[in-house]
């Protein structure tokens, strides 16, 4: 009887055993199917972000040369203030002033990461250096957001109304979507603003927000090339 009752524990405890390594072995090969999972999602959000941050390096690259070429018409502007009409003349007044108003804004596309955030999908990302430098890119741009409104408001509250009164608008249209074909007929003395203290100071203040402007753009560039160096082997 005494054996009988041994042997039917040990079997009791030996299918106990069988039961429990069963569970384990499941339990691992779920863990290891998501973790398959979770690497392969990680994976296509790493392809994802490469090509968003590709398209939006074309886009920066293109800003760069815009608001350079704004910086550097600015400070042609600043070296024609109190010269002479003659000398003036020389110069497309028209072309420099459409160029100096037209830094725009970089506005790149951010759909990966608002998606990664407001999915909690960002935590799949193993590679903390990318997720620090996602974060970094998210603040950085929106210094830059900043910058670049500060020259919009110094457009639109001081340099467009003083242009308004003392410039031919219609003559820098030219080179803008309304492309008119020719310059104003009013009579105006339109290079009397290179000799006015008024003009002169909206300019350097405005150049001084341009290259604030430039610097934090600059900033985003730097991490912009890091988060793809750090994606485009995926």
């Amino acid at each position: 009887m005494e054996n009988k009752t041994s042997k039917y524990f040990k079997y009791a405890i030996g299918e106990i055993i069988l039961v429990v390594i069963g569970i384990l072995i499941a339990l691992q090969i779920n863990n290891w199917n998501e973790n398959r999972k979770e690497l392969s999602e990680e994976n296509s959000i790493i392809q994802n972000l490469y090509y968003e941050f590709s398209e939006n390096k074309k886009m920066y690259d293109q800003k760069i040369v815009d608001t350079e070429n704004a910086k550097q018409t600015g400070y042609s502007i600043m070296n024609l203030m109190g010269k002479s009409e003659a000398l003036i003349k020389k110069q497309n007044i028209d072309s420099l002033l459409f160029t100096f108003l037209e830094p725009g804004e970089f506005r790149p596309s951010e759909n990966t990461i608002n998606d990664l955030i407001q999915s909690g999908r960002l935590r799949l990302l193993k590679n903390k250096a990318l997720k620090l430098l996602l974060y970094n890119w998210q603040s950085q741009l929106k210094d830059s957001k900043v910058a670049f409104e500060r020259t919009e408001l110094k457009i639109d509250n001081e340099l467009v109304p003083y242009l308004s009164k003392h410039y031919p608008l219609k003559d820098i249209d030219k080179y803008g979507a309304l492309n008119w074909k020719e310059n104003t007929t009013l009579k105006i003395n339109k290079y009397a603003i290179f000799n006015d203290i008024e003009f002169e100071n909206i300019i350097d203040d405005y150049l001084y927000r341009v290259v604030a402007a430039e610097k934090s753009l600059k900033r985003i560039g730097t991490i912009l090339d890091a988060i793809l160096e750090e994606t485009k082997y995926n």
